[in-house]
């Protein structure tokens, strides 16, 4: 059974859904499949099961499919670094920080650790479904290019090409990465899924000609636009969830610094009809909240200054409602930051914090990651670590009247410590089961999208 690539017509074309959506169906005509993206960039990664890093995407699909998480999954992670450079993570582990301009030149010795990951998955499954990143035909960067180009070429894949029609110039970036795709890919092209289609699917049909005869690109379908508010990706993928909450009782404000990561935590409250989530990007007043939530950060003293410069940091310190801080958001609470071997900084720094917790975080060279099931706030929950910072007198958790914290990512997934957490502040919460309803929600987008996907068509070109 052959691979698949799926290429973006763009960025943010929905490259990661389409992936796990294209390996389900797979998946439930009988075939064995696993995600893969060779390079990741992004700041929310997830610990897998056997102990790596890896980028919440490749975690995500793979969750989709049931399949174990390893970081074969994703064997090359870029995260936001200190200056200049990157945090670069191969195999699912830290490897250096390093210049993003040196990255590039010695992207030669990442490719043995890409192959090395690629060939295990595709003696282990009958199909390996590969995000591309960004557009394929960067033409200054193809060389350059693990995800897209290097993997189609090295292993020969059939290509799907996804376009985000929202955009506008559908018909342009279809036609110019068709035909700036070296000539061997071109002939691997199964065809294009054109995504995000809002309106009267008729009125493309003239659309849907111009691409199949004039193009001569095979439409593999039109996908209605459908927001997911699961599996976000980074940044751009946050900002467009959509909230329909008219019976929302409790109203959360989540500090958006920066670099904050890991924001898959809040994926359970952007799911809860009683729950209005906010995220505060510069100072505005925060009495409107009945609680706020620092999240976590990969550059934490760099995203601590920014409270300050915002100031946002003088507000938080006088607020006197619910916080909640979580691995990066903990340590901001925290009395002083020392970053002694400078992890995160270009040298050694100490930061002054909040100083509503009473303790001192020092920034450990070795890097925290661990899965496990944790007995937190008085519940028993599956979550994941991921930090250099260590508290020197709290550990793990500190719980006061006010202020909640952890270094634990996953809370709000747990239902009993999301209801408890919820009803403290407004007795009538009543909470929901957010893994039902998880579930429940996956099933039916791939259940929509695969009505409008020529399935035939796509399995017979890769069996």
């Amino acid at each position: 059974m052959r691979n698949i690539s799926i290429f973006g017509t763009s960025s943010d074309a929905g490259k990661s859904t389409i992936t796990f959506v294209i390996a389900r169906i797979l998946q439930e005509l009988g075939h064995t499949v696993a995600p893969f993206k060779a390079q990741n960039v992004s700041n929310n990664a997830h610990v897998c099961d056997d102990g790596s890093e890896i980028a919440i995407a490749q975690y995500f699909q793979a969750e989709v499919l049931g399949v174990p998480t390893s970081y074969h999954l994703n064997p090359v992670l870029l995260k936001s670094g200190r200056g200049n450079s990157a945090s670069l993570i191969v195999e699912g582990k830290v490897v250096t920080n390093k210049d993003v301009r040196e990255y590039y030149r010695d992207l030669d010795m990442l490719k043995p650790a890409v192959k090395r990951c690629f060939d295990f998955l595709n003696r282990t499954y009958d199909c390996v479904v590969c995000e591309g990143a960004g557009s394929p035909v960067e033409l200054n960067l193809m060389d350059k290019d693990l995800s897209n180009i290097f993997i189609a070429q090295e292993y020969n894949t059939k290509i799907i090409l996804v376009a985000d029609i929202e955009k506008g110039g559908v018909f342009a970036s279809i036609w110019g990465v068709y035909n700036l795709l070296p000539e061997k890919l071109r002939h691997n092209v199964i065809g294009v899924i054109v995504n995000k289609f809002r309106g009267d699917m008729t009125l493309f049909e003239e659309g849907l000609r111009i691409i199949e005869e004039d193009f001569k690109i095979p439409v593999l379908g039109v996908l209605p636009y459908e927001p997911f508010n699961l599996g976000f990706e980074d940044s751009a993928s946050l900002k467009n969830f959509v909230q329909n909450k008219e019976k929302s009782k409790i109203k959360v404000g989540v500090i958006a610094y920066p670099t904050m990561s890991n924001y898959n935590d809040f994926e359970p409250l952007i799911a809860d009809e009683e729950v209005f989530v906010e995220f505060i990007h510069n100072n505005i007043a925060l009495d409107s909240f009945d609680a706020i939530i620092l999240p976590g950060s990969k550059l934490v003293i760099q995203d601590l200054q920014w409270l300050k410069s915002t100031g946002l940091f003088h507000a938080l310190q006088s607020y006197e409602k619910q916080i909640l801080g979580i691995c990066g958001g903990f340590e901001m609470l925290c009395v002083t930051l020392k970053d002694p071997y400078a992890i995160e900084n270009e040298t050694a720094t100490e930061e002054r914090g909040l100083g509503l917790i009473d303790d001192e975080v020092i920034f450990e060279q070795e890097k925290i990651l661990k899965k496990s099931l944790y007995s937190l706030f008085g519940c028993s929950l599956e979550g994941f670590e991921i930090h250099h910072g260590v508290l020197q007198k709290y550990g793990l958790v500190y719980e006061s009247k006010q202020i909640n914290a952890t270094f634990v990512h996953g809370l709000f997934d747990n239902n009993a410590f999301r209801t408890a957490f919820f009803k403290r502040i407004d007795a009538t919460y009543e909470g929901f089961d957010f893994q039902e309803y998880k579930q429940r929600r996956i099933e039916s987008f791939v259940q929509r999208m695969k009505q409008h996907l020529n399935i035939q068509r796509i399995e017979q070109s890769v069996l």
